[in-house]
């Protein structure tokens, strides 16, 4: 499948020369080596490396979880790099929705106020109205007849439909998922990679780190990372004439 994106649009991610080294003992580790990356609005993009590669690393910074050591990354017109800790932690509870391959669920809440939290701290709704928007996101992953139970009642691939709720609470335009079919079976896998598919079809922007080859090669786009560079990068942009005969053969 071809890139949705087109040459003269702004993109949603643009990140120069992004470098990240992390402190260990006398020998400092060269996560990422000046990594250079635009991407559009509405791609699905596949990120894939061996252990190490930096795929962790380069997520972490897109999101605003880790800080970068040199170079730029602007996300929706945001200059993540010249951000304060706070000022990150705002910015990425109103504009990303990250999902993690462990889920992160509160073990104490039930799936719904699991969902509802993220809502609440953002206050830009009563409460009464975040339970209704919580319960319409459950709805969309297919979980709302379990809404009142703790995640240690479900099983894994639907704590995962609840994560992707949960980060999809505050309608960020772009997900960011690292490794979120890591711990599942073929059939919740596929069911994962099916509601990714759905949000980008719906205008959402989607980033998933994953190993498995089958889910990635479906993605609109792939990329390839091996010792903190981006070594392939399949993206080919094409016209709104060639989009519309796609769409029409």
């Amino acid at each position: 499948m071809d890139s949705p994106a087109l040459p003269d649009r702004q993109p949603i991610i643009r990140a120069r020369q992004v470098v990240k080294v992390y402190p260990a003992g006398g020998r400092p580790v060269q996560a990422l080596k000046g990594v250079n990356l635009d991407v559009y609005a509405g791609e699905f993009v596949a990120i894939q490396g061996k252990s190490g590669a930096g795929k962790t690393t380069l997520v972490q910074i897109l999101t605003g979880v880790d800080r970068l050591t040199g170079g730029e990354v602007w996300v929706d017109g945001a200059a993540l790099h010249r951000f304060d800790e706070n000022q990150l932690a705002f910015w990425r509870g109103r504009n990303v929705g990250v999902i993690f391959q462990s889920f992160y669920l509160m073990p104490t809440l039930s799936i719904l106020d699991n969902v509802v939290l993220p809502i609440d701290l953002c206050g830009d709704y009563h409460p009464r109205r975040s339970r209704e928007l919580a319960l319409e996101l459950l709805r969309q992953v297919g979980l709302e007849e379990h809404a009142y139970k703790l995640p240690s009642q479900i099983s894994g691939g639907q704590q995962q439909r609840v994560a992707i709720a949960r980060a999809l609470a505050n309608d960020p335009p772009l997900i960011i998922a690292d490794e979120p079919t890591g711990r599942l079976d073929s059939v919740n896998a596929e069911n994962i990679f099916q509601i990714f598919q759905s949000l980008v079809n719906g205008g959402k922007t989607v980033l998933m780190v994953t190993h498995d080859e089958g889910l990635a090669s479906r993605a609109s786009r792939r990329l390839i990372l091996a010792d903190g560079e981006i070594v392939a990068d399949d993206f080919v942009p094409i016209s709104v004439s060639e989009a519309t005969n796609k769409t029409d053969d």
